[in-house]
């Protein structure tokens, strides 16, 4: 641990953003598992509800700089062409 004292509160502060982070990250991962899930289960109506909360949560990532652009916008394609695979 820091002598500084500034350095002491930049160290808790780095671990409250952290723990912000990895709760996020885990939010979106849970997010596009579910879609996945129901389109494994061939369940429409469950797909694209989960498909919206999924893009919600992309675009809070994005917004947040938890993930770049690019993997956002890959992802959300991914998942739209998995919902509109089914029949």
């Amino acid at each position: 641990m820091a002598n500084i004292k500034s350095q002491k509160k930049r160290a808790l502060t780095n671990l409250k953003r952290r723990n912000a982070r990895k709760g996020q990250k885990s939010q979106l991962k849970t997010a596009m598992k579910k879609v996945l899930a129901a389109v494994e289960a061939k369940d429409k109506e469950t797909a694209v509800a989960a498909l919206n909360n999924a893009n919600k949560v992309l675009d809070k990532a994005l917004v947040n700089h938890i993930k770049h652009d690019n993997y956002v916008a890959r992802q959300k394609s991914k998942l739209a062409k998995a919902v509109n695979s089914i029949q």
